[in-house]
């Protein structure tokens, strides 16, 4: 994918996986400052890209942290098992970067706009994530060995109740002062193959419709004063960034068709970005894509994020437990 693309459109990339993909494809190199580490699970691979110097987060336009992408196709299809394998690496990987003892108090914040599919992951989550602030506040019998305090929130979006989120959140933090934030957030992608088949988990934070274009207030440790991890699911792709892939894969063939090779050397590559540039003129050249079938896409992946949530915050309790605690 052409770096020049992203910039002349102002695309910017959620997933710090394609991020490091984007950069490397310019430089032809690993990135100073870049750390890169990989695992291998029956339904998914696990890419943990470690951002260690300054001079890396300028470079990668991503904080100094850790960002865990865990690439899983699986989560398009309808194995349960899959499923199930899947959101316990979500919890596995979540409890990595948690590090907070058995009796601490985490809030769960689902982002984004409920009335809108490509942005409800966030709220859907959260209501499948199982609380218990409630329990230990009033029904202390009720709780099982080694579970936590957990509460949620789904804050909704500006535009609906003309209030920043990230305000709403810190109002919440101030009142319950919990230990960690777990954020989740509906992401953009430059690969559409990455569309709800990719969960990113991250320690640093995030900001709100950065990958639409649509920047809001940062939610994360400076802005609450708290640690913030960031789950995210790519649910859109740029349209500019599918045109170009079309326009790509088109020049490619011309390039390894012996009798199309003439027209290719005939043509000029920068012509491909004006186009796009022209068909996008209409929507200020800001096109979000999205599947048809976002709505069982969302479904499914809201459900391993919060399975692998409910899993890392209350390791000791076991599964059959889960549903009793969610009704």
């Amino acid at each position: 994918m052409d770096f020049e693309l992203f910039k002349n459109f102002s695309i910017n990339v959620d997933l710090a996986l394609e991020a490091r993909e984007i950069i490397q494809g310019k430089t032809g190199q690993e990135i100073p400052g870049v750390r890169v580490d990989r695992e291998t699970y029956n339904f998914a691979t696990v890419t943990v890209v470690i951002i260690e110097e300054k001079s890396a987060e300028a470079v990668m336009g991503k904080p100094v942290g850790t960002y865990i992408t865990i690439e899983a196709p699986a989560i398009g299809g309808r194995d349960p098992q899959a499923h199930h394998e899947i959101g316990l690496v979500v919890a596995n990987m979540l409890g990595r970067l948690i590090n907070l003892p058995e009796k601490s108090n985490i809030l769960v914040v689902g982002l984004g706009n409920w009335n809108a599919t490509p942005d409800a992951l966030g709220p859907k989550v959260v209501g499948q994530t199982m609380v218990t602030r409630h329990l230990f506040n009033y029904a202390p019998q009720e709780l099982q060995p080694g579970m936590r305090s957990v509460s949620a929130l789904a804050p909704g979006v500006l535009g609906i109740t003309g209030i920043e989120t990230a305000e709403i959140i810190k109002g919440v933090v101030d009142r319950i002062k919990p230990d960690l934030v777990i954020a989740i957030d509906s992401l953009a992608a430059k690969n559409v193959a990455r569309i709800a088949t990719t969960i990113q988990i991250a320690n640093t934070g995030v900001n709100p419709g950065s990958g639409v274009g649509n920047q809001r207030m940062s939610i994360n440790m400076e802005s609450l004063g708290v640690p913030v991890i960031a789950i995210g699911v790519p649910t859109v792709v740029h349209g500019a960034v599918i045109a170009q892939d079309t326009i790509d894969q088109f020049m490619e063939q011309l390039k390894t068709n012996p009798s199309l090779q003439k027209l290719y050397g005939m043509l000029n590559p920068n012509v491909g970005q004006q186009v796009i540039q022209g068909v996008l003129e209409p929507f200020g050249g800001r096109l979000m894509v999205t599947p048809k079938e976002i709505d069982d896409l969302i479904d499914r992946a809201a459900r391993i994020v919060a399975g692998g949530i409910t899993q890392a915050l209350h390791p000791n309790l076991p599964e059959d437990k889960y549903e009793y605690y969610l009704h």
